[in-house]
């Protein structure tokens, strides 16, 4: 069954996703992420975790398969979701229309990892305003995935995690430097 990690975060998510990924081991399984920033932030930002952090970070690109030891972040301005591709995992990015007044959003992410059978997932959603990733992280849970939401006391901004912990969505509610360690306990 593929290992998969899929994380959604909003306002103060850079700082939050720099603090979880320092975490990971270099050999993490398959991440995927989708956080919300301006046009040409998310090359940059991957680029600068991957220069100091043990797994590979890089922004997405359609046709990257899902590798062990791969953190791939969605780009600014393209939804990001996961496709079966001969056999194996991959990542389709593609400009669409705003969900939840953003693009990327994490739900499209999250409901895309939902519709696919044959995973061992876990969902995590960060720090952030408004209800995005909500609504496709319950879809996973629903689907038998695990799911993690960041704390009120160690977000930025409690809004994501909030509505995703208020529509049952959240199965384990944790500070932020509580979150790594889960997520490789449950992975």
């Amino acid at each position: 069954m593929q290992k998969l990690i899929a994380i959604g975060a909003s306002t103060g998510g850079v700082e939050a996703l720099e603090k979880l990924l320092a975490d990971f081991p270099a050999n993490v399984a398959p991440t995927i992420i989708v956080i919300h920033m301006p046009l040409g932030f998310t090359s940059l930002f991957a680029k600068r975790l991957d220069s100091k952090l043990a797994p590979t970070i890089k922004e997405a690109e359609t046709g990257d398969f899902l590798e062990t030891g791969v953190v791939l972040i969605a780009p600014a301005g393209k939804h990001m979701k996961l496709v079966s591709r001969q056999g194996k995992y991959a990542v389709e990015c593609f400009v669409g229309p705003k969900v939840q007044s953003v693009i990327p959003s994490a739900d499209v992410l999250f409901e895309s990892v939902a519709d696919l059978p044959g995973l061992n997932s876990v969902g995590v959603i960060l720090t952030g305003l408004g209800a995005d990733g909500a609504a496709g992280l319950l879809k996973m849970r629903n689907k038998g995935a695990k799911t993690i939401g960041q704390d009120k006391a160690s977000c930025t901004i409690y809004g994501m995690p909030k509505v995703a912990f208020e529509n049952g969505a959240v199965q384990f509610q944790l500070p932020l430097d509580q979150i790594a360690s889960k997520i490789l306990s449950l992975v």
